[in-house]
């Protein structure tokens, strides 16, 4: 209750003062019982109203029942609240990042992929260029993501088989050149073809394994023992090295094993030179026969099935020069054999150029000298 008084009312007990106005007394209900929120929303309404009027002839009698009442009442009527001051729209509109770009409407279509050059190679998609690689487009139409190295690698394999077959029939350390060239260009295509690029601590970590594998053969009158010891204390090392390196463990442990395959595949390589030289002539012609009819436009069963035969036919042609004779022909399908495996793995996930330049070229090659020497042996 409030101790100031309401017009016409005295709390003393003094009669109301009649108003001026008989016909709209003042208190009478249905004027004004309400009161909203004054000045800044204090939190105190004044509610109006009368109770016990029913019943009463005098109509002013009914005031002096009149109760006031203070503190919050729940509003009735619709108030408008109080708004805080409008700030200007540049000052709270959303202002995107520098670089960002709007994204297109829904129903713009998509730009379209540029289509695939068939004599080249798709490069690796970034952001903003619509085309997909080779690799991407085939797995997406379900075809497998190979691309064959093609002929001028073929060629190239061929001729430095050739090399190999040659020097061979010269002698050991005339062998030694092209054989040298054939570890290097391997080491550096299994690291290409794992993607890692530039690894020149594990190219030169392999390519020295393969030179020490051919000193220790060479000291050792051409003992395969050396091969394997050579590549057990390879192992060791590229095993410590990697565990010196401060990067992260998957890392260390994929660079681990890329450089213990690439040296694995150069020292293995100088089988050919533990093996004997009419055996390394008719599986160096094999493997270079081989990969030329690889390289023929010819369905994949069609151009193994050729690539074979062919391999075999040439083995059997450079073993009667040699002191093979008809043995030849199964050294030749052999060495084929293997060096069309090295030929599949250099033509993995739609690998570069570089890749098929030299992985492409040496792992036909590498893969077979453990035929070679192993055919060698048993028919010489």
């Amino acid at each position: 209750m409030t101790n100031q008084p309401y017009d016409g009312y005295d709390p003393y007990g003094q009669q109301p003062q009649a108003p001026e106005n008989p016909q709209t007394p003042q208190g009478w209900p249905g004027q004004g019982h309400q009161q909203g929120y004054q000045q800044g929303h204090q939190g105190h309404q004044e509610y109006q109203g009368h109770q016990g009027h029913q019943g009463y002839d005098d109509p002013y009698a009914a005031q002096q029942y009149t109760q006031q009442w203070q503190g919050q009442t729940w509003e009735t009527q619709t108030q408008s609240p109080v708004s805080a001051p409008v700030t200007a729209a540049e000052e709270t509109a959303y202002l995107p990042p520098q670089g960002y770009e709007p994204p297109a409407p829904a129903s713009a279509p998509a730009p379209a992929p540029a289509p695939a050059s068939a004599a080249g190679y798709g490069p690796a998609t970034v952001a903003g260029n619509p085309r997909i690689t080779d690799a991407q487009r085939a797995r997406a139409e379900g075809r497998s993501p190979i691309i064959e190295p093609g002929m001028q690698p073929a060629a190239l394999t061929a001729l430095l088989g050739l090399l190999l077959a040659g020097a061979a029939a010269i002698g050991t350390y005339a062998l030694l050149v092209p054989l040298v060239v054939l570890q290097a260009v391997t080491a550096a295509g299994w690291f290409r073809l794992n993607g890692m690029w530039p690894a020149r601590q594990g190219i030169a970590l392999g390519f020295a394994g393969a030179l020490a594998a051919d000193a220790a053969l060479l000291a050792s009158d051409r003992s395969p023992s050396a091969i394997l010891g050579t590549l057990g204390v390879w192992v060791l090392l590229a095993l410590v090295l990697q565990l010196r390196s401060h990067a992260d463990p998957d890392e260390r442990m994929y660079g681990l094993m890329a450089t213990v395959a690439a040296s694995a595949l150069a020292i293995v390589a100088g089988g050919y030179l533990a093996a004997e030289a009419d055996a390394v002539t008719v599986g160096a012609i094999a493997v270079a026969v081989a990969v030329l009819a690889r390289a023929l436009p010819l369905p994949t069963p069609a151009s193994v099935v050729v690539a074979l035969l062919a391999a075999a036919g040439g083995g059997a042609a450079a073993g009667s020069m040699t002191g093979l004779g008809t043995s030849g022909a199964l050294l030749g399908a052999g060495a084929a054999a293997c060096a069309l495996i090295g030929h599949r793995v250099a033509s993995y996930d739609y690998p570069s150029r570089f890749v098929h330049f030299t992985a492409g070229v040496a792992l036909p090659l590498s893969a077979a000298a453990p035929v070679v020497y192993v055919l060698g042996r048993a028919l010489v």
